[in-house]
Protein backbone atom coordinates (compact mmCIF):
# COMPACT_ATOMS: atom_id res chain seq x y z
CA UNK A 1 0.00 0.00 0.00
CA UNK A 2 1.09 3.29 -0.85
CA UNK A 3 2.68 5.10 2.23
CA UNK A 4 1.76 8.72 1.28
CA UNK A 5 -0.56 10.14 -0.82
CA UNK A 6 -1.51 14.03 -1.92
CA UNK A 7 -4.73 15.48 -1.97
CA UNK A 8 -5.37 16.96 -5.07
CA UNK A 9 -8.42 19.49 -3.61
CA UNK A 10 -10.38 21.07 -0.95
CA UNK A 11 -13.67 21.32 1.44
CA UNK A 12 -15.25 18.59 2.31
CA UNK A 13 -14.22 15.59 -0.88
CA UNK A 14 -10.29 16.80 1.02
CA UNK A 15 -11.78 15.73 4.37
CA UNK A 16 -13.45 12.97 3.02
CA UNK A 17 -10.53 11.46 1.38
CA UNK A 18 -7.93 12.32 4.42
CA UNK A 19 -10.35 10.23 6.84
CA UNK A 20 -10.22 7.19 4.01
CA UNK A 21 -6.66 7.22 4.05
CA UNK A 22 -6.24 7.44 7.43
CA UNK A 23 -8.25 4.29 8.01
CA UNK A 24 -5.99 2.34 5.85
CA UNK A 25 -3.14 3.58 7.64
CA UNK A 26 -1.51 6.04 4.12
CA UNK A 27 -0.20 9.29 5.18
CA UNK A 28 -1.50 12.29 3.81
CA UNK A 29 -0.58 15.72 2.08
CA UNK A 30 -3.18 18.52 1.92
CA UNK A 31 -2.67 21.25 -0.16
CA UNK A 32 -3.96 24.44 0.28
CA UNK A 33 -4.28 27.97 -1.46
CA UNK A 34 -3.44 31.30 0.79
CA UNK A 35 -7.13 31.44 1.00
CA UNK A 36 -7.67 28.26 2.98
CA UNK A 37 -4.84 28.34 5.43
CA UNK A 38 -7.25 27.65 8.31
CA UNK A 39 -9.42 25.23 6.49
CA UNK A 40 -10.38 21.93 7.91
CA UNK A 41 -8.37 19.58 5.20
CA UNK A 42 -5.14 21.43 6.42
CA UNK A 43 -5.46 20.98 9.61
CA UNK A 44 -6.06 17.00 9.33
CA UNK A 45 -3.50 15.87 6.87
CA UNK A 46 -0.42 14.91 8.39
CA UNK A 47 1.43 17.79 6.02
CA UNK A 48 0.28 20.44 4.20
CA UNK A 49 1.43 22.83 2.01
CA UNK A 50 0.20 26.31 0.04
CA UNK A 51 0.57 25.53 -3.47
CA UNK A 52 -0.53 29.11 -4.57
CA UNK A 53 -2.59 32.02 -4.26
CA UNK A 54 -6.42 32.07 -3.62
CA UNK A 55 -7.30 32.07 -7.02
CA UNK A 56 -8.00 28.72 -8.15
CA UNK A 57 -6.24 28.84 -11.64
CA UNK A 58 -2.99 29.42 -9.47
CA UNK A 59 -3.25 27.11 -6.91
CA UNK A 60 -5.63 24.04 -6.89
CA UNK A 61 -5.75 24.03 -11.26
CA UNK A 62 -1.53 24.71 -11.05
CA UNK A 63 -0.01 21.66 -12.14
CA UNK A 64 2.96 22.51 -11.93
CA UNK A 65 2.43 23.64 -7.93
CA UNK A 66 0.87 20.93 -7.21
CA UNK A 67 3.20 17.96 -8.78
CA UNK A 68 6.13 20.10 -7.06
CA UNK A 69 4.30 19.34 -3.89
CA UNK A 70 4.24 15.70 -4.21
CA UNK A 71 7.54 15.44 -5.03
CA UNK A 72 8.88 17.80 -2.38
CA UNK A 73 6.89 15.74 0.06
CA UNK A 74 7.40 12.34 -0.84
CA UNK A 75 3.74 11.68 -2.09
CA UNK A 76 3.96 8.24 -4.45
CA UNK A 77 0.04 9.03 -5.23
CA UNK A 78 -2.70 12.11 -5.88
CA UNK A 79 -6.04 11.85 -5.42
CA UNK A 80 -7.65 14.56 -7.41
CA UNK A 81 -11.31 13.91 -5.41
CA UNK A 82 -14.05 15.79 -8.10
CA UNK A 83 -13.88 19.49 -9.73
CA UNK A 84 -10.94 21.09 -10.45
CA UNK A 85 -8.28 18.75 -11.98
CA UNK A 86 -9.88 15.37 -11.27
CA UNK A 87 -10.94 14.97 -14.76
CA UNK A 88 -7.67 16.80 -16.50
CA UNK A 89 -6.07 14.18 -18.75
CA UNK A 90 -2.93 16.26 -19.05
CA UNK A 91 -2.79 16.32 -15.22
CA UNK A 92 -3.29 12.91 -15.05
CA UNK A 93 -0.59 11.94 -17.84
CA UNK A 94 1.97 14.23 -15.99
CA UNK A 95 1.50 12.24 -12.64
CA UNK A 96 2.17 9.25 -14.98
CA UNK A 97 4.96 10.87 -16.70
CA UNK A 98 6.59 11.91 -13.50
CA UNK A 99 6.12 8.39 -11.84
CA UNK A 100 3.23 9.52 -9.25
CA UNK A 101 0.03 7.48 -9.47
CA UNK A 102 -2.95 9.54 -10.58
CA UNK A 103 -5.57 7.81 -8.53
CA UNK A 104 -8.10 8.01 -11.26
CA UNK A 105 -8.41 6.31 -14.65
CA UNK A 106 -5.23 6.48 -17.35
CA UNK A 107 -5.52 9.93 -19.37
CA UNK A 108 -5.68 7.59 -22.28
CA UNK A 109 -9.39 6.66 -20.84
CA UNK A 110 -10.15 9.84 -19.44
CA UNK A 111 -9.83 11.33 -22.85
CA UNK A 112 -11.89 8.48 -24.15
CA UNK A 113 -14.49 8.44 -22.20
CA UNK A 114 -14.14 12.27 -20.23
CA UNK A 115 -14.61 14.11 -23.72
CA UNK A 116 -18.33 14.26 -24.71
CA UNK A 117 -17.83 13.21 -27.73
CA UNK A 118 -15.56 10.74 -27.98
CA UNK A 119 -17.61 8.83 -25.34
CA UNK A 120 -20.46 8.80 -27.31
CA UNK A 121 -18.64 7.46 -30.30
CA UNK A 122 -17.35 4.67 -28.06
CA UNK A 123 -20.90 3.58 -26.60
CA UNK A 124 -22.00 3.29 -29.95
CA UNK A 125 -19.52 0.87 -30.41
CA UNK A 126 -20.15 -0.59 -27.16
CA UNK A 127 -23.98 -1.04 -28.44
CA UNK A 128 -24.89 0.97 -25.60
CA UNK A 129 -28.31 3.22 -26.89
CA UNK A 130 -27.31 6.93 -27.00
CA UNK A 131 -29.76 9.95 -28.13
CA UNK A 132 -29.58 10.72 -31.28
CA UNK A 133 -26.99 13.61 -32.42
CA UNK A 134 -23.77 15.32 -34.24
CA UNK A 135 -21.36 13.01 -35.23
CA UNK A 136 -18.42 14.86 -33.84
CA UNK A 137 -17.52 18.45 -32.98
CA UNK A 138 -19.10 21.68 -33.77
CA UNK A 139 -17.51 24.47 -33.98
CA UNK A 140 -19.95 26.52 -35.73
CA UNK A 141 -23.40 28.36 -35.75
CA UNK A 142 -23.95 27.21 -39.21
CA UNK A 143 -22.87 23.87 -38.45
CA UNK A 144 -25.33 24.26 -35.22
CA UNK A 145 -28.21 24.93 -37.31
CA UNK A 146 -27.92 22.36 -39.77
CA UNK A 147 -27.11 19.45 -37.78
CA UNK A 148 -30.46 20.37 -35.46
CA UNK A 149 -32.62 20.42 -38.36
CA UNK A 150 -31.48 17.21 -39.05
CA UNK A 151 -32.19 15.55 -35.35
CA UNK A 152 -35.30 17.84 -34.90
CA UNK A 153 -35.86 20.16 -32.15
CA UNK A 154 -35.56 20.33 -28.67
CA UNK A 155 -32.24 20.39 -28.60
CA UNK A 156 -29.78 20.31 -26.29
CA UNK A 157 -25.92 22.09 -26.63
CA UNK A 158 -23.38 20.68 -24.35
CA UNK A 159 -19.67 21.92 -24.41
CA UNK A 160 -17.48 18.56 -25.33
CA UNK A 161 -15.05 19.54 -22.08
CA UNK A 162 -17.93 20.06 -20.37
CA UNK A 163 -19.35 18.93 -16.52
CA UNK A 164 -20.73 20.87 -13.56
CA UNK A 165 -23.45 21.93 -15.35
CA UNK A 166 -21.04 24.60 -17.52
CA UNK A 167 -21.45 25.07 -21.73
CA UNK A 168 -25.33 23.40 -21.66
CA UNK A 169 -28.45 25.24 -23.17
CA UNK A 170 -31.33 24.39 -24.17
CA UNK A 171 -33.08 24.98 -27.47
CA UNK A 172 -36.91 24.96 -28.42
CA UNK A 173 -36.47 26.46 -31.69
CA UNK A 174 -34.04 27.43 -34.53
CA UNK A 175 -34.81 31.26 -33.35
CA UNK A 176 -33.13 30.43 -30.29
CA UNK A 177 -30.28 28.36 -31.49
CA UNK A 178 -27.90 30.89 -32.35
CA UNK A 179 -27.39 33.03 -29.49
CA UNK A 180 -27.62 29.91 -27.29
CA UNK A 181 -24.81 28.41 -29.20
CA UNK A 182 -22.62 31.64 -28.83
CA UNK A 183 -23.55 31.83 -25.26
CA UNK A 184 -22.26 28.20 -24.36
CA UNK A 185 -19.42 28.10 -26.55
CA UNK A 186 -18.18 31.29 -24.67
CA UNK A 187 -19.16 29.27 -21.38
CA UNK A 188 -16.87 26.66 -22.38
CA UNK A 189 -13.88 28.61 -23.84
CA UNK A 190 -14.21 30.27 -20.29
CA UNK A 191 -14.46 27.40 -17.67
CA UNK A 192 -12.67 24.43 -19.98
CA UNK A 193 -9.92 26.38 -22.37
CA UNK A 194 -12.36 24.62 -25.53
CA UNK A 195 -15.02 25.35 -26.95
CA UNK A 196 -15.57 22.59 -28.72
CA UNK A 197 -19.57 22.07 -28.51
CA UNK A 198 -21.51 18.66 -29.68
CA UNK A 199 -25.45 18.53 -30.10
CA UNK A 200 -27.79 15.92 -28.93
CA UNK A 201 -31.74 15.65 -29.45
CA UNK A 202 -33.20 16.58 -26.27
CA UNK A 203 -35.00 14.37 -23.53
CA UNK A 204 -37.03 16.30 -21.62
CA UNK A 205 -38.32 15.76 -19.46
CA UNK A 206 -36.23 12.88 -18.44
CA UNK A 207 -35.02 10.83 -15.04
CA UNK A 208 -31.01 11.71 -14.72
CA UNK A 209 -30.50 8.14 -13.73
CA UNK A 210 -26.59 7.25 -12.60
CA UNK A 211 -24.51 3.78 -12.47
CA UNK A 212 -21.21 3.65 -9.88
CA UNK A 213 -18.96 1.94 -11.22
CA UNK A 214 -15.63 0.51 -10.20
CA UNK A 215 -13.04 -0.95 -12.05
CA UNK A 216 -9.31 -2.72 -11.18
CA UNK A 217 -6.32 -3.34 -13.41
CA UNK A 218 -7.45 -6.99 -12.93
CA UNK A 219 -10.13 -6.82 -15.59
CA UNK A 220 -12.94 -6.73 -13.04
CA UNK A 221 -15.62 -4.12 -13.26
CA UNK A 222 -18.73 -4.20 -11.15
CA UNK A 223 -21.76 -2.30 -10.01
CA UNK A 224 -22.86 -0.45 -7.45
CA UNK A 225 -26.31 -0.01 -8.14
CA UNK A 226 -28.08 3.36 -9.57
CA UNK A 227 -28.78 6.78 -8.12
CA UNK A 228 -31.88 9.43 -9.08
CA UNK A 229 -30.41 13.14 -9.66
CA UNK A 230 -32.95 14.14 -11.22
CA UNK A 231 -33.40 16.75 -8.70
CA UNK A 232 -31.60 19.71 -10.32
CA UNK A 233 -31.40 23.52 -10.89
CA UNK A 234 -29.24 24.90 -14.07
CA UNK A 235 -28.08 21.31 -14.37
CA UNK A 236 -26.53 21.33 -10.89
CA UNK A 237 -27.92 18.55 -8.95
CA UNK A 238 -29.22 19.61 -5.28
CA UNK A 239 -31.15 16.47 -4.28
CA UNK A 240 -29.73 12.72 -4.91
CA UNK A 241 -31.07 9.50 -3.64
CA UNK A 242 -30.75 5.33 -4.48
CA UNK A 243 -32.48 3.34 -5.52
CA UNK A 244 -34.17 5.43 -7.80
CA UNK A 245 -38.49 4.81 -7.64
CA UNK A 246 -38.57 5.24 -10.89
CA UNK A 247 -37.00 1.92 -12.28
CA UNK A 248 -38.18 -1.35 -11.53
CA UNK A 249 -36.19 -4.67 -11.15
CA UNK A 250 -36.12 -5.24 -15.06
CA UNK A 251 -35.01 -2.25 -16.20
CA UNK A 252 -32.73 -1.67 -12.82
CA UNK A 253 -31.00 -4.86 -14.47
CA UNK A 254 -30.95 -3.82 -18.09
CA UNK A 255 -29.51 -0.13 -16.83
CA UNK A 256 -26.64 -1.65 -14.87
CA UNK A 257 -25.55 -3.97 -17.20
CA UNK A 258 -25.38 -1.31 -19.90
CA UNK A 259 -23.36 0.67 -17.60
CA UNK A 260 -20.83 -2.28 -17.17
CA UNK A 261 -20.85 -3.21 -20.64
CA UNK A 262 -19.50 0.76 -20.95
CA UNK A 263 -16.69 0.10 -18.34
CA UNK A 264 -15.37 -3.02 -19.47
CA UNK A 265 -15.71 -1.83 -23.47
CA UNK A 266 -12.67 1.04 -22.34
CA UNK A 267 -10.70 -1.35 -19.61
CA UNK A 268 -12.28 0.93 -17.29
CA UNK A 269 -10.18 1.08 -13.87
CA UNK A 270 -10.89 3.30 -10.85
CA UNK A 271 -14.61 4.56 -9.38
CA UNK A 272 -16.58 6.46 -12.56
CA UNK A 273 -20.36 6.72 -12.99
CA UNK A 274 -21.75 6.08 -15.93
CA UNK A 275 -25.03 8.83 -16.34
CA UNK A 276 -28.47 8.18 -18.35
CA UNK A 277 -31.50 9.88 -19.10
CA UNK A 278 -34.46 7.62 -18.78
CA UNK A 279 -37.58 8.52 -20.87
CA UNK A 280 -40.56 7.34 -18.24
CA UNK A 281 -43.21 7.72 -20.83
CA UNK A 282 -41.00 4.89 -23.29
CA UNK A 283 -39.33 3.48 -20.66
CA UNK A 284 -35.94 3.77 -23.14
CA UNK A 285 -32.88 5.04 -21.43
CA UNK A 286 -29.86 6.38 -23.71
CA UNK A 287 -26.31 6.81 -22.51
CA UNK A 288 -25.26 10.68 -21.62
CA UNK A 289 -22.04 10.68 -20.28
CA UNK A 290 -19.45 9.32 -17.63
CA UNK A 291 -18.15 11.13 -15.17
CA UNK A 292 -14.18 9.51 -15.00
CA UNK A 293 -14.07 10.93 -11.31
CA UNK A 294 -15.74 10.19 -7.27
CA UNK A 295 -19.40 11.85 -7.52
CA UNK A 296 -20.28 14.30 -4.76
CA UNK A 297 -22.77 11.81 -4.77
CA UNK A 298 -21.29 8.98 -3.93
CA UNK A 299 -22.29 8.64 -0.10
CA UNK A 300 -26.11 7.78 -0.75
CA UNK A 301 -24.17 4.30 -3.08
CA UNK A 302 -21.81 3.88 -0.11
CA UNK A 303 -24.73 3.33 2.60
CA UNK A 304 -26.75 0.88 0.48
CA UNK A 305 -24.39 -0.78 -1.19
CA UNK A 306 -21.90 -0.76 2.16
CA UNK A 307 -18.82 -0.49 -0.07
CA UNK A 308 -16.39 2.54 1.04
CA UNK A 309 -15.93 3.77 -2.86
CA UNK A 310 -13.02 6.19 -2.04
CA UNK A 311 -11.06 3.39 -0.20
CA UNK A 312 -11.77 1.20 -3.24
CA UNK A 313 -10.33 4.07 -5.57
CA UNK A 314 -6.86 3.79 -3.66
CA UNK A 315 -6.56 0.37 -3.00
CA UNK A 316 -6.93 0.10 -7.06
CA UNK A 317 -4.54 2.34 -7.37
CA UNK A 318 -2.00 0.61 -5.37
CA UNK A 319 -2.47 -2.54 -8.00
CA UNK A 320 -4.89 -4.44 -5.56
CA UNK A 321 -8.02 -6.22 -7.17
CA UNK A 322 -11.77 -4.80 -5.53
CA UNK A 323 -12.33 -5.89 -2.60
CA UNK A 324 -15.32 -7.90 -3.71
CA UNK A 325 -17.22 -9.48 -6.69
CA UNK A 326 -20.64 -7.88 -8.40
CA UNK A 327 -21.79 -11.20 -6.76
CA UNK A 328 -20.58 -9.92 -3.17
CA UNK A 329 -22.56 -6.67 -3.35
CA UNK A 330 -25.81 -6.49 -1.61
CA UNK A 331 -28.16 -3.49 -1.71
CA UNK A 332 -29.82 -2.58 1.48
CA UNK A 333 -32.65 0.10 2.31
CA UNK A 334 -32.82 3.68 0.80
CA UNK A 335 -30.50 6.71 1.44
CA UNK A 336 -30.72 10.31 0.45
CA UNK A 337 -28.00 13.64 0.36
CA UNK A 338 -28.96 17.06 -0.07
CA UNK A 339 -26.31 19.20 -0.63
CA UNK A 340 -25.79 22.24 1.61
CA UNK A 341 -24.41 25.62 0.22
CA UNK A 342 -23.85 28.73 1.72
CA UNK A 343 -26.19 30.85 -0.56
CA UNK A 344 -29.49 32.69 -0.43
CA UNK A 345 -32.14 30.64 -2.77
CA UNK A 346 -34.33 33.76 -1.97
CA UNK A 347 -32.15 36.03 -3.94
CA UNK A 348 -31.48 33.45 -7.01
CA UNK A 349 -29.27 31.18 -5.11
CA UNK A 350 -26.59 34.10 -4.42
CA UNK A 351 -23.62 32.72 -2.88
CA UNK A 352 -22.95 33.86 0.51
CA UNK A 353 -19.31 33.58 2.09
CA UNK A 354 -18.84 35.13 5.30
CA UNK A 355 -17.61 34.33 8.82
CA UNK A 356 -19.46 31.14 10.15
CA UNK A 357 -20.39 32.32 13.79
CA UNK A 358 -21.50 28.89 15.24
CA UNK A 359 -22.51 26.03 13.75
CA UNK A 360 -24.25 23.02 14.76
CA UNK A 361 -24.31 19.70 12.91
CA UNK A 362 -26.98 17.41 13.12
CA UNK A 363 -26.41 13.69 14.10
CA UNK A 364 -27.41 10.82 16.82
CA UNK A 365 -29.00 7.89 15.52
CA UNK A 366 -27.90 5.09 13.12
CA UNK A 367 -27.71 6.29 9.13
CA UNK A 368 -27.21 9.34 9.51
CA UNK A 369 -23.93 10.77 7.84
CA UNK A 370 -22.30 14.45 7.69
CA UNK A 371 -19.71 15.25 5.12
CA UNK A 372 -18.40 19.00 5.79
CA UNK A 373 -15.66 21.03 6.08
CA UNK A 374 -17.03 23.50 8.07
CA UNK A 375 -16.24 24.40 11.65
CA UNK A 376 -17.50 27.32 14.39
CA UNK A 377 -15.58 30.54 13.99
CA UNK A 378 -14.27 29.39 10.00
CA UNK A 379 -14.26 31.83 7.47
CA UNK A 380 -15.89 31.00 3.67
CA UNK A 381 -13.68 32.21 1.12
CA UNK A 382 -15.32 33.69 -2.00
CA UNK A 383 -13.21 32.01 -4.86
CA UNK A 384 -14.59 28.57 -4.46
CA UNK A 385 -17.64 26.75 -5.06
CA UNK A 386 -20.17 27.43 -2.19
CA UNK A 387 -21.05 23.78 -0.86
CA UNK A 388 -20.48 23.43 2.97
CA UNK A 389 -21.57 19.97 3.62
CA UNK A 390 -23.59 16.93 2.80
CA UNK A 391 -26.36 15.35 4.68
CA UNK A 392 -26.95 12.01 3.93
CA UNK A 393 -29.33 9.40 5.87
CA UNK A 394 -30.17 5.89 5.27
CA UNK A 395 -33.31 3.79 6.15
CA UNK A 396 -35.34 0.61 5.84
CA UNK A 397 -37.47 1.91 3.36
CA UNK A 398 -37.81 5.24 1.51
CA UNK A 399 -40.09 7.00 4.09
CA UNK A 400 -38.34 6.24 6.83
CA UNK A 401 -35.12 8.14 4.95
CA UNK A 402 -37.35 10.86 4.32
CA UNK A 403 -38.24 11.43 7.60
CA UNK A 404 -34.62 11.09 9.14
CA UNK A 405 -33.80 13.63 6.54
CA UNK A 406 -36.25 16.02 8.14
CA UNK A 407 -35.23 15.71 10.77
CA UNK A 408 -31.63 16.00 10.07
CA UNK A 409 -32.60 19.39 8.52
CA UNK A 410 -34.91 20.93 10.97
CA UNK A 411 -31.39 20.16 13.71
CA UNK A 412 -29.00 21.67 11.48
CA UNK A 413 -28.06 24.98 12.15
CA UNK A 414 -25.22 28.07 10.46
CA UNK A 415 -24.61 31.70 11.92
CA UNK A 416 -23.26 34.28 10.00
CA UNK A 417 -23.99 33.09 6.98
CA UNK A 418 -27.24 32.54 4.54
CA UNK A 419 -27.59 28.52 3.47
CA UNK A 420 -30.31 26.74 1.49
CA UNK A 421 -30.95 24.79 4.42
CA UNK A 422 -34.99 25.58 4.63
CA UNK A 423 -35.13 25.67 0.96
CA UNK A 424 -33.99 21.46 1.17
CA UNK A 425 -36.37 20.94 4.07
CA UNK A 426 -39.22 22.71 1.97
CA UNK A 427 -37.96 20.22 -1.26
CA UNK A 428 -37.91 17.27 1.05
CA UNK A 429 -41.53 18.19 2.64
CA UNK A 430 -43.00 18.45 -1.28
CA UNK A 431 -46.07 16.06 -1.99
CA UNK A 432 -44.50 15.46 -5.26
CA UNK A 433 -41.20 14.27 -3.99
CA UNK A 434 -42.63 12.45 -1.19
CA UNK A 435 -44.12 10.66 -3.36
CA UNK A 436 -41.18 10.15 -5.88
CA UNK A 437 -43.81 11.87 -8.73
CA UNK A 438 -40.70 14.28 -10.11
CA UNK A 439 -38.35 14.36 -12.98
CA UNK A 440 -35.78 16.62 -14.63
CA UNK A 441 -38.27 19.62 -14.79
CA UNK A 442 -39.87 19.37 -11.58
CA UNK A 443 -37.87 21.76 -9.98
CA UNK A 444 -37.07 24.63 -12.27
CA UNK A 445 -40.93 24.59 -13.47
CA UNK A 446 -42.54 23.57 -10.30
CA UNK A 447 -41.23 24.09 -7.62
CA UNK A 448 -39.24 26.92 -7.43
CA UNK A 449 -41.90 29.17 -8.88
CA UNK A 450 -43.82 28.76 -5.84
CA UNK A 451 -40.95 28.54 -3.30
CA UNK A 452 -39.79 31.66 -4.65
CA UNK A 453 -42.76 34.18 -4.62
CA UNK A 454 -43.53 32.61 -0.38
CA UNK A 455 -42.53 35.79 1.86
Amino acid sequence: MFNKILIANRGEIAVRIIRAARELGVGTVAIYSTADRDALHVHLADEAICVGPARSTESYLNMNNILSAAVATGAQAIHPGFGFLSENSKFARLCEEMNIKFIGPSAKVMDMMGDKINARAEMIKAGVPVTPGSEGEVHTTDEAVKIAEEIGYPIILKASAGGGGKGIRKVNTVEELVPAFEAAQAEAQAAFGNGAMFIERMIFPARHIEVQILGDSHGNVIHLGERDCSLQRNNQKVLEESPSVAIGHTLRNEITSAAVKSAQHVSYENAGTIEFLLDESSGKFYFMEMNTRVQVEHPVTEFVSGVDIVKEQIRVANGNELSVKQEDVTFSGHAIECRINAENPKFNFAPSPGKITNLFLPGGGVGLRVDSAMYSGYTIPPYYDSMIAKVIVHGENRFEALMKMQRALLEFDVEGVTTNVDFQLELISDPHVVAGDYDTSFLGNVFLPEYQKED
